[in-house]
Formats: C-alpha cells, structure tokens, sequence
C-alpha cells in the first residue's frame, strides 16, 4: 500500500497553488495525498505569517498533526517558517522548508522514508536575496477553478507589512510556461482560471518584455477555449490604459476586481507607504465602473492602523459606501516584527474591535445591496463541486454565489442561471440554459 501524506494549507490562493503543485508531484512518485486527518504516514503543513494570528493558527496546526501521529513524517514550510527563525525549536518536526524552495520536499520525504531513524533536515533560504522564480506547475486541483500562479515576491514595503521577509522581491513565470500550463489546464475541463500572485500587478516577464496586461492579451489570443480569466488581486496603480482596454473589449475578463484600498484616509495612506491617496483611487474606480457600470469591486481594509482617529476610519468607512464596493475584506491591523507600523503607536484593541465590528456591517449591507442589483437577471455561472442542503453553488462572473437545486450533471459546467429571490443573505436561482462545452 502507498504511504499516505496529509496537506494542511493555510492563507492565501499562492499557498493553495504551490500546495498542490506539491501534491501532483508526491501523485506522481505514488503516494496518496489529502486533507489531514488521524495516523497518516506523513503531515505537510504550508504556513502563513500575514498577521499574529496567522503565526498562532499556524503553530497550532503543526502541533495538532505531530499529535495525530508522533512517528509520520512532519513537514513546516512556507512563510511562518520563513519569517518565525525560532520555530525550528518546535519538537516532532522533522523538515523545515522556508519560500523558493518548495520543491526539494518531494525529495526530502522520499529520503526520510528511508531512513531507519529520523533525522531533522532545515533549509530557509536569504528571501530578501533570491532573484529566480520557483518553476512550480500544476494542472488538475481539488476545486472547480485552477489557480495559476505567474509572480512571487513583493517590493512595496507597506509599512504594516512582512510579506517582503516571507517572500522576497518580485519574481515572474516565464510566459511560455504560462502558456503551456494554461493549455493543460483547458484540456482538463476548466472553464475558468484564477491569476495569482504574491503582487499580481507586478507581474512581468523581462526577456519578452511583456507585463500583465501583455500577458492577458496573449492569453486572450492564445487560449480560446478558457471561458473566464480571474485576477486574484490587482493594486489599483496597476490597472493601464491597456487593462481598461481589455475590459472594455473582452467579456472573458470577469466582471469582478479585487482592488485593496487599505484606508479611505489619506494621511494613514501616507504612514501604510500605500502608492496611491484617496483621490486616485476614486478616480480609478470610477473610470472602471464607466467600461463595466454592474461590475463587483471587492476590498480589503485595514481598521486600527497606528494613528488612525475615528475621522480617518470614517474616511474609510464612508468611501466604501460611496463607491457601492460589493464586499470588504476587513483586517484589524496586526503589529508584525522588522515593519515601520511596529513602531508607531498602536490603537487600542478594543477601538480596533468595534471598527471593524461597523465595517463588517457595512459590507454586509453592500454584498446585499449588490447582490438585490441582478435580481429576475439571467447571468452565466460555473457551477462547483460544493453541495450545501441539497443545493449546489455556482459562481458567476461577477463572483456571486448562487444556490440552485442540486443536480450532479451540472457539476464544472458552465450555466446560465436565473436569479430568483434572496433569503436570508443566500442567492437562489435556477438553471435556464446549460452549455456542452
């Protein structure tokens, strides 16, 4: 019987992707891999570091599978192990593996099933220094859209930020491996593919000369069978002329952007070391909503960054209602260890809580009033593998999730659904036209 390797993948869609990267490779040298659950041969741990809490979740996870099976192998790797030097004092974990090297652990594991004895084995490499992008590939995942990821690595330094320490400076995905890994992808029946990256925006491949917007018209040329292109996250500074462009004439673009805005407030802006104030990103939004006027803008805030008074969150809590965005991503702020933020003064918890608790809220109000927009409206759906009392979700360009009543054969499928009421925040609709592609 093959040996049995158990995943647990924390934080964000590049940890997802790079997660499994590693389980169609470990696949393919015949070991089977899943979610973690009690007395499998091995654990794999892929860690985040974006916020103490992160840090906690993360420690707390390492320690639960060395509890399910104190003699499986116990791999750490990712960014809470890049950023944290000492959790290599954690006892029980046999293979620490930073950023940029997550590929040598198929190796590692294979050896350490060898071995008649454990033997602890560390490799965290200077981040801050690596220049080459970790060639990772992947083309079959557990969930109905393919995450693509074509960047790693940030050169922005927020000033709240440790994202940089875990990951290094900007590196991109070679075009062509792009293309290939996209072609694969189509083959294996996905309709839609999410970009992603560390900083997405940056993307860019010097030896062609080519940035994002480039490489989504090459995509768009190249690849016709791929129903719908989704960006992860997209810094508003980075949407060109040529983006705008591309929006305006190409629907396989979803109706849907991830813009970060961070604070309304433009002095909070200045302290975040954000490239961009207030103004600039309303005008931004603005343009984009005159190409797409029904398109969802989600976002992320940050509530309680230091110096932050209750006029500066009301600067952004009144921008998010003016500017109808359809979901907030709210973050108390987290102090994190080598950041500028750290050591400014903090603002007190209990502030912070009762902010984000009015932010919350608020989004809330906004997915709702967003969602009321397309209500009796027919829109083009993926419809997914989840099932939630006897209802499947389906996902439209514009990212609401809708319920329709469960029917196996829809599953991947691409669908037109009609949507019919709202009941208790949950979209319902039915399926009006199905497509054999």
């Amino acid at each position: 019987m093959s040996k049995t390797i158990g995943f647990v993948t924390l934080g964000c869609k590049v940890n997802t992707y790079e997660s499994d990267a590693l389980k169609e490779e470990l696949t393919k040298r015949g070991y089977t891999c899943m979610d973690a659950i009690d007395d499998l041969d091995c654990y794999i741990i892929n860690t985040c570091s974006v916020t103490n809490m992160a840090d906690r979740k993360s420690r707390q996870l390492i320690r639960k599978c060395i509890k399910m099976n104190p003699n499986a192998i116990i791999c750490a790797i990712g960014c809470f192990i890049q950023t944290n030097s000492e959790a290599i004092n954690i006892e029980g974990v046999d293979i620490f593996l930073g950023n940029g090297n997550k590929m040598i652990l198929a190796d590692k594991i294979d050896e350490a099933f060898k071995k008649e004895r454990k033997e602890k084995y560390i490799n965290i490499l200077d981040i801050l220094n690596m220049q080459e992008y970790e060639r990772l590939g992947v083309t079959t995942y557990d969930h109905t859209r393919a995450f693509l990821k074509i960047e790693d690595g940030c050169n922005q330094f927020c000033s709240y930020c440790i994202i940089p320490y875990a990951r290094g400076p900007v590196r991109s995905k070679p075009l062509n491996d792009i293309l290939n890994e996209l072609k694969e992808i189509v083959k294996n029946g996905y309709k839609e593919v999410v970009l992603t990256g560390i900083h997405t925006g940056r993307y860019k491949d010097i030896d062609n000369n080519i940035n994002l917007s480039k490489l989504l018209k090459i995509i768009l040329d190249e690849i016709k069978d791929l129903k719908r292109i989704r960006l992860s996250s997209i810094e508003i500074n980075e949407i060109d002329d040529e983006f705008l462009k591309l929006m305006k004439e190409n629907k396989v673009l979803a109706n849907h952007l991830h813009l970060p805005l961070q604070s309304g407030s433009n002095k909070i802006l200045n302290l975040m070391n954000r490239p961009y104030d207030r103004e600039y990103f309303i005008n931004k939004v603005n343009k984009i909503k005159e190409i797409r006027p029904d398109i969802s803008i989600s976002t992320d805030v940050i509530v309680g960054f230091p110096y932050e008074t209750e006029e500066d969150f009301l600067d952004t809590y009144n921008l998010c209602k003016e500017l109808k965005l359809s979901k907030l991503h709210v973050f108390p702020y987290s102090k994190r260890k080598n950041t500028k933020a750290a050591m400014m003064p903090q603002v007190n918890d209990d502030i912070k809580k009762e902010r984000c608790n009015r932010l919350i809220n608020l989004s809330k109000e906004l997915e709702i009033n967003y969602a009321n927009l397309f209500k009796g409206m027919i829109l083009d759906a993926i419809v997914e593998q989840k099932v939630t009392d006897g209802y499947l979700l389906c996902h439209t360009s514009n990212f609401l999730q809708i319920h329709i009543p469960y029917d196996k054969n829809l599953i991947k499928k691409l669908v037109d659904v009609e949507i019919l009421k709202i009941n208790n925040d949950i979209i319902y609709g039915e399926v009006v036209k199905k497509y054999d592609i």
